[in-house]
């Protein structure tokens, strides 16, 4: 204690005072910045992100599944506790003794805390991790002074055959607890669970193997290859264009730990994504075949990939082009290739690296969450995202669900209390979805949370600091239910310091066809089915719907195409009616005007009626403003925003010098003197 006291103020300290892994581990921890204050770690996820982290690492949890059954029993008196991350040191699973399970909840040494050592200094799970091998901690060799009070013995899972870790498997317990053998436990778990991986592998080897003998009976190939799920290759015959493997090489490009969707736009560019069949057992995806035809070549991914056979179908299954976004990851993962999303990609870019709130408006489906997490950033940054639907609970329990409770603190509160969103997200960002139905007296306690910095869980009045970054999204117009008197306009402005518009699937035609290839991948590997072409036909009629449903209505129809039917061809009699309807509407019909067309958005009802009071008054803002029961200044707004400069000056009949026309419109949508 009295060495790492000299440590962290900066002293010197005496030869042999602490382990060489010990001393190197805290000169690492002064590298990234670690407070030695620092008392709890930081949860990296928790809800449903929590699920989709071990539903990412379900092979390793399904290997450790009966060790942890036998855990809960052995160790449920011991004073200890087991738990298993994942390769980053985010908690995934834990048993054992209850009291020290609640005790470590004041650590954060529970599901979804983050034990990484550039965020929480040494310790057993992340020196573990750093070292690549076995790591014991006592007490006072922790790095952080909250967590001194805690012996951790940790050592990491393999994948079997490989350098590749897949988590760390730990055994953590108060000094009273501690038993001598505890890092031999966690070093023989660790290799129990590797064991079973194994056996797991070998299973799916031999699956890859009879689906290479099966697809070698039915097709004539130049080369076929085997690769299991972590991308190497099982079984190989003939030659591919450019690839040259041994027996357990991995190909270029196909890292471990990359997920199987990005398969096909990571192969190498001689290889065609049209050529890779996924290979699933028991529903489960464990690898693919890339099967080269005899008439191959080597065929560079930059050139267009389109064969047109009699019947006209388009055989363009190579991985969608995404438009390059030189910044953080979660931006790359966007598939797009229309100016509309250019500009609200950028506009997002922008706003990412800064620590302001951020409102993302946009349609029902459109893939505003995606826009969030991209903000937000790569789960390297080791800072939760929590996400919370305004819209999907009651009004009574809302302010729960944000702020939290304490024990007692009204009927069906849990016994021991239980954190907010905002607790959970602190020191990252929280996401709420659908701000708008947001009850009207809970709006200024947001407020002044987001003021502040401070909640009050229910029931209790002690004030507790969040660092809280808010990206709020809606589908409404939140300026319209002001107007209205359904959202304060203080909140509003608080929330929208900048604000980004997802457009519609509409608005980025040049993107359908981009993402019909995309999903049309991704699904057929989810799911272990074949893909499945879409001829020119069917892609007019896609082209021509206006997908009120917007990017997930397209997902869901490419879903139920590829689920419902093995037939290589997609036909248009698979359609849904309403896209052939749409399709058949005849060209030599004057459509009507667009201010007398159907709405198909709330923004766009609101524009039309605007454009219609417009021409009604002859281009007359401020009896069109009476006409439409707004002020002058919301209708000079509006206006702006939605460019209809055009239409004042084409409505307008007069000489000129009737009030408020377009020319006294000023910037930012405020009336110029007169």
């Amino acid at each position: 204690m009295e060495a790492w006291e000299r440590f962290v103020t900066g002293q010197e300290v005496a030869a042999g005072c602490v382990s060489k892994y010990v001393w190197s581990s805290w000169q690492r921890s002064r590298r990234f910045g670690i407070e030695p204050a620092k008392r709890l770690a930081p949860i990296a996820v928790a809800g449903d992100a929590l699920e989709q982290l071990r539903l990412r690492n379900q092979m390793l949890l399904a290997a450790a599944k009966g060790l942890f059954m036998t855990t809960a029993h052995l160790l449920a008196r011991s004073g200890s506790i087991m738990l298993l991350t994942d390769a980053h040191g985010v908690v995934l699973e834990m048993a054992g003794d209850h009291a020290t399970m609640a005790a470590a909840r004041d650590i954060r040494l529970i599901e979804g805390g983050n034990w990484n050592e550039g965020v929480i200094g040494t310790n057993g799970i992340g020196t573990a991790l750093a070292m690549r091998t076995p790591a014991q901690v006592h007490t006072a060799e922790h790095f952080c002074s909250g967590i001194k009070l805690w012996v951790c013995a940790a050592a990491p899972v393999f994948m079997p055959g490989t350098d590749q870790i897949l988590g760390v498997l730990d055994i953590s317990c108060p000094p009273a607890s501690y038993q001598v053998n505890n890092l031999a436990l966690a070093v023989a778990s660790a290799r129990q669970i590797e064991a079973v991986l194994a056996e797991r592998i070998s299973q799916e080897h031999r699956r890859l193997l009879e689906a290479c003998l099966q697809m070698s009976g039915r097709t004539d190939s130049q080369a076929l290859l085997a690769l299991d799920r972590n991308a190497c290759l099982v079984h190989s015959s003939g030659n591919a264009p450019g690839l040259e493997l041994r027996p357990g090489a991995r190909v270029a490009g196909l890292e471990p730990g990359h997920s199987i969707d990005d398969w096909a736009r990571r192969l190498p560019e001689t290889l065609r994504s049209e050529w890779l069949h996924p290979v699933t057992l028991n529903g489960a995806f464990i690898g693919g075949l890339l099967m080269v035809p005899k008439s191959a070549r080597a065929t560079p991914k930059s050139s267009p990939v389109a064969e047109s056979d009699a019947k006209g179908v388009v055989n363009d299954f190579a991985a969608p082009v995404q438009a390059s976004v030189t910044d953080r990851g979660g931006f790359a993962k966007l598939v797009w290739n229309s100016q509309a999303m250019h500009t609200a990609i950028e506009r997002a870019r922008q706003v990412s690296a800064r620590r302001v709130p951020v409102l993302i408006q946009g349609e029902t489906g459109v893939g505003k969450e995606l826009f969030a997490r991209a903000i937000h950033g790569d789960d390297e940054r080791n800072s939760p995202f929590v996400t919370f639907n305004c819209g999907a609970t009651t009004k009574e329990l809302i302010g729960s669900e944000l702020f939290g409770h304490v024990r007692g603190a009204f009927t069906g509160a849990t016994n021991e209390g239980r954190a907010g969103r905002f607790e959970l997200a602190h020191g990252g960002t929280l996401c709420l979805d659908e701000v708008g139905e947001l009850p009207l007296d809970l709006q200024p306690v947001l407020l002044r949370v987001l003021e502040e910095g401070v909640i009050y869980r229910l029931g209790d009045g002690k004030p507790r600091h969040v660092n809280v970054r808010l990206l709020a999204m809606t589908n409404r117009d939140l300026l319209h239910e002001v107007e209205a008197g359904r959202f304060r306009r203080d909140l509003y402005h608080r929330i929208n310091v900048t604000r980004v518009r997802v457009p519609p699937l509409r608005e980025r035609d040049q993107d359908i066809e981009l993402l019909t290839d995309h999903f049309n991948l991704q699904l057929s590997l989810r799911h272990g089915v074949p893909v499945r072409q879409f001829g020119s036909d069917v892609r007019a009629v896609m082209r021509a719907y206006s997908w009120p449903g917007n990017v997930r209505e397209l997902r869901n129809l490419i879903e139920s195409l590829l689920l419902t039917s093995d037939q290589d061809i997609v036909q248009l009699s698979e359609l849904p009616e309403e896209l052939l309807t749409a399709a058949q509407l005849p060209t030599a019909v004057p459509q009507a005007p667009r201010e007398q067309q159907p709405a198909t958005s709330l923004e766009e009802s609101e524009r039309l009626a605007i454009v219609r009071a417009i021409k009604e008054h002859q281009g007359n803002l401020a009896r069109a403003a009476r006409a439409l029961g707004v002020s002058r200044s919301t209708l000079y707004r509006k206006v702006e925003r939605y460019r209809l400069e055009d239409v004042v000056r084409s409505s307008d009949i007069s000489d000129g010098s009737s009030e408020a026309r377009v020319g006294n419109i000023g910037m930012n949508g405020r009336a110029a003197p007169e």
